[in-house]
């Protein structure tokens, strides 16, 4: 077999395109949560801390020379870093939500399925199991 067939079989597993399908979808449903953290979330929040503006809270380490044209700034950006924490309990809430919803329409189902008949050979065995605890 060669390699380029072996890689056309690897690649048309169902499990390497839903694994492909989810990351796309996953990288859409990041930026989405992020548009949702930085525009509907935090402004609430900042206004609530006094108008504080957490992607702009830092801490300077160095400060900008003004008398050059260059950014010499550096600093800690502990509030791009807050906004990331917030962006992730929201994807996790997110994703806790669609387990726990999956999990509930699995057991429903799980619910509605009876259970199997017994096969002969159980059957019989239960029959001579009943009879032996009756003392026949």
């Amino acid at each position: 077999m060669s390699i380029l067939s072996e890689f056309r079989e690897f690649i048309a597993r169902g499990n390497v395109v839903d694994l492909a399908v989810g990351v796309i979808i996953g990288g859409a449903f990041g930026k989405i949560v992020t548009a949702l953290v930085e525009d509907v979330v935090m402004p609430p929040i900042g206004l609530l801390m006094s108008g504080v503006d957490f992607s702009l809270m830092n801490w300077v380490l160095k400060a900008d020379n003004p008398a050059t044209k260059v950014d010499e700034m550096v600093a800690i950006q502990y509030g791009a870093f807050l906004n990331t924490i917030i962006q992730f309990l929201i994807v996790a809430w997110v994703v806790f939500l669609l387990v726990k919803a999956v999990n509930t329409l699995r057991r429903a189902q799980a619910a509605e399925v009876p259970p199997p008949a017994p096969s002969a050979q159980e059957a019989l065995l239960t029959e001579i199991r009943d009879l032996l605890k009756s003392g026949r």
